[in-house]
């Protein structure tokens, strides 16, 4: 398998930690859209949301959460995004699960991925029950 991040993990690509515990790893994006932006992945090789556990999501949420307040803290940053891109059409371009903590300033470069509009409530409604339904 060709995966930075497990090369990463394995230690043989240096990357500037900030968190690690037995099932996580936090780091410096390379390519940070703000200052202090961090990654936080699983140690073990998950390609996205549709492969990871809810389990092992739910534990890179909880040290998301913090290390944003961590961020908060240090870098007094005006808000932050949390970022997951699953697969190519979501922008997904490391193929192994990875929350993006992103902190952000009033005024800042970064722009929304869509622009919010009004959408069909019928539409809306349709697709609602379809996922229900498919809950049961």
């Amino acid at each position: 398998m060709d995966c930075v991040f497990c090369s990463i993990i394995a230690g043989d690509i240096p990357a500037i930690k900030v968190y690690e515990d037995s099932e996580t790893l936090s780091f410096m994006d390379i390519n940070p859209g703000n200052p202090g932006h961090l990654l936080v992945i699983p140690k073990q090789h998950y390609r996205n949301i549709f492969d990871i556990p809810p389990e092992t999501a739910g534990k890179i949420m909880e040290i998301g959460a913090k290390l944003a307040g961590v961020i908060r803290a240090v870098l007094n940053p005006d808000g932050l995004n949390l970022f997951q891109s699953s697969e190519s059409a979501a922008f997904q371009s490391v193929f192994h699960f990875h929350l993006h903590l992103l902190p952000r300033w009033e005024g800042d470069s970064l722009l929304l991925p869509w622009t919010p509009k009004p959408g069909d409530m019928d539409a809306i409604r349709k697709v609602a029950a379809q996922l229900q339904e498919h809950l049961n």
